[in-house]
């Protein structure tokens, strides 16, 4: 549970960087990729994770769906669904028939597609790392790192189509030899979404064990 919940978010500095700090045509690229998605009401990405640890000959596979409204969002991934609604955090496991809840803390937590939109705005250096080319597509990438020396991620790479300015994908490199890969498979911008989007219902989940850690 807290390896998947661990991929949800990402802890920053309060520092907020000067614009005139960074390199200028990554931010006007992350400026743009940014508007586009706060220009949304809501947004589904369907994706793939990839963990892939060298060292250790580990690559795994997960395939995951998210639906994102500002810092609402409702992911699943690998037998578990995870729904935020801004202040409460509802960790489903499927396979064990419980949820846990507690309270959400942005600060608390690691990257997820939810937030990579904005999270070169604050914590992070960034520059332009050159181009490729991702499913056909031109991409611009861009390579961030966290002022924070004592942050277990060391850099993150997004990929950002030229044409649009969407996140192609993102990989975030950890420390202890993790590299996570997202790859973005499918895309539905304002996706219809109400108030029970992002509340877990007990009701539609059978004989569920509640477990509140709040």
């Amino acid at each position: 549970m807290k390896k998947i919940v661990a991929l949800l978010a990402i802890a920053v500095s309060s520092v907020q960087l000067a614009v005139a700090q960074q390199d200028p045509k990554a931010t006007k690229i992350l400026d743009q990729m940014s508007a586009k998605y706060q220009a949304m009401k809501a947004f589904r990405a369907s994706f793939t994770q990839t963990l892939e640890n060298q060292s250790a000959k580990v690559k795994e596979n997960m395939n995951g769906d998210i639906i994102v409204s500002g810092p609402k969002f409702r992911l699943k991934l690998n037998g578990q669904e995870v729904i935020n609604n801004g202040q409460t955090m509802w960790t489903y496991m499927k396979a064990e028939n419980e949820v846990n809840i507690s309270d959400y803390d942005p600060e608390d937590q690691e990257i997820s597609p939810s937030q990579i939109y904005t999270l070169y705005k604050k914590g992070y250096k960034y520059a332009y790392a050159g181009e490729t080319v991702e499913g056909g597509i031109p991409c611009d990438v861009i390579e961030l790192s966290p002022e924070d020396h004592n942050n277990q991620v060391y850099k993150v790479r997004l990929n950002v189509s030229k044409k649009d300015k969407s996140v192609k994908s993102w990989k975030m490199f950890k420390k202890n030899g993790n590299r996570y890969t997202f790859a973005i498979k499918k895309f539905e911008p304002n996706p219809p979404v109400d108030a029970t989007t992002f509340n877990f219902d007990k009701a539609k989940y059978k004989g569920v064990k509640v477990v509140d850690l709040r």
